[in-house]
């Protein structure tokens, strides 16, 4: 059974997906862009500014299934420009000192034109 996970503390979904799901007590959460979710824009410019506001949506997500960052055993990450990786990274070890796997590549554009976007999966047990 496949149960979705959604909460008003991240954006809400701007397509056809859900925030997250729940299958075999695991955890599949949607890419998560900078959008403010308490009005739906985003509101900063930098890679540091925006990763901060993409690991509080993640951080909602989580805690609405009742995990924690500490959970998370595989993320995958895009960036927009490649040379934003160290500061990307200054941000994204303070959320995942646990150090999951990961994927991280640039892309040509994300939604929103903005500068990252996280899609994490978390452990249930």
């Amino acid at each position: 059974m496949i149960k979705k996970v959604s909460t008003d503390k991240a954006p809400a979904a701007i397509g056809p997906y859900s925030q997250a799901v729940i299958a075999n007590k695991m955890l599949f959460a949607s890419g998560q862009i900078p959008i403010n979710p308490a009005t739906g824009n985003v509101e900063t410019t930098t890679i540091e500014e925006q990763t901060e506001q993409v690991m509080k949506n993640i951080g909602a997500i989580l805690i609405e299934a009742g995990v924690g960052y500490e959970d998370v055993v595989k993320t995958t990450c895009f960036l927009a420009d490649m040379n934003d990786f160290q500061a990307f990274n200054s941000v994204y070890e303070r959320y995942f000192p646990g150090k999951p796997a990961r994927s991280c590549v640039a892309v040509k554009q994300l939604p929103k034109d903005v500068l990252c976007e996280v899609e994490v999966i978390a452990s249930l047990y």
